[in-house]
């Protein structure tokens, strides 16, 4: 249990400093090319660090741990979705466009329903992982040839050029997915030495690949790339749905045992979730009063099992 605890932190450790490379280099980019944060958050950033659900999704779908491929998805988007947000906003309080959280809001709800009508039979096959991948990639080209022209800056601020900060947006990506790969296996290895159903694994499996995007958006939110903090956790939970969970589906069928735990725990994913874009829609944003509403609604998560 030593190993594995070491092994966990020692993940943390690589992934805030991973964290923190990949968010000021892509504020750079970002600023050079006049594009938006936003834009930037909710495609580079929010895919890479999805990267570590992609990662445990292949692994447990080749494993035939269905229960955890799921309970990693439905962890991940309600603790982001609840909890992210909410320590990204005590952090320093969320701006958002009321068409940004259309926008991105409407897709992520989709995301969420598509996951939970496959998921009704209880089984996602390899042919409805490619569909829900599929899915997603036309509608990051969709994003980008309808929002990311009308989203270029007035006047481009000059930075470093691309060439210097590509590699190290890259470099820190690659932190995120080794530090957050090492933190959740080890993590996984430690939840089952007490002994927990497979779908609860899944389910804190979800709480500690959410690390790489309340890393990545408390930091950009702490140095003042507001856009890009909402960007990649609402990017995210677009990617995790469907990407993440259709990229498992091609390894092998994702069965799950639990169907109850999951479509219960799902609903109240979607439900929260729905709460969250209301507040945000509202008061287009997120201030530190509305933060603890967001934290609340993470509690009750393991209690509707």
């Amino acid at each position: 249990m030593i190993v594995e605890a070491t092994l966990f932190i020692t993940g943390l450790a690589a992934l805030v400093f991973g964290a923190n490379r990949a968010v000021t280099a892509a504020a750079e980019v970002a600023r050079f090319y006049g594009v938006s944060q936003f834009f930037i958050g909710v495609t580079l950033i929010s895919i890479g660090t999805s990267i570590p659900e992609m990662t445990t999704s292949i692994y447990a779908a080749y494993y035939g741990a269905g229960d955890i491929v799921v309970g990693n998805i439905v962890g991940s988007e309600t603790s982001q979705i609840t909890l992210a947000i909410g320590i990204v906003a005590l952090i320093a309080p969320i701006v958002a466009k009321r068409r940004e959280v259309m926008v991105y809001g409407g897709a992520m709800t989709l995301a969420m329903i598509i996951m939970l009508l496959t998921l009704e039979d209880g089984i996602i096959q390899r042919s409805e992982g490619f569909l829900m991948m599929l899915a997603y990639v036309n509608f990051i080209y969709i994003l980008y040839t309808n929002e990311g022209g009308a989203e270029i800056a007035k006047e481009v601020v000059e930075e470093r050029p691309p060439e210097r900060s590509v590699p190290r947006v890259a470099l820190g990506l690659l932190l995120v997915v080794i530090g957050g790969q090492v933190m959740v296996t080890n993590g996984i290895a430690l939840a089952r030495l007490v002994g927990v159903s497979e779908y609860v694994v899944g389910l804190f499996t979800g709480l500690g690949t959410t690390a790489p995007e309340i890393v990545v958006a408390g930091i950009a939110a702490k140095e003042g790339h507001g856009g890009i903090s909402v960007g990649s956790i609402l990017g995210s939970n677009i990617t995790d749905p469907v990407f993440s969970l259709g990229i498992g589906a091609l390894v092998a069928d994702v069965v799950v045992s639990d169907l109850a735990s999951v479509t219960l725990s799902g609903v109240y994913m979607l439900v929260v979730s729905l709460l969250v874009l209301a507040l945000l829609y509202w008061r287009e944003g997120i201030d530190r009063p509305s933060a603890l509403v967001c934290i609340g609604l993470y509690l009750p998560t393991f209690v509707v099992l």
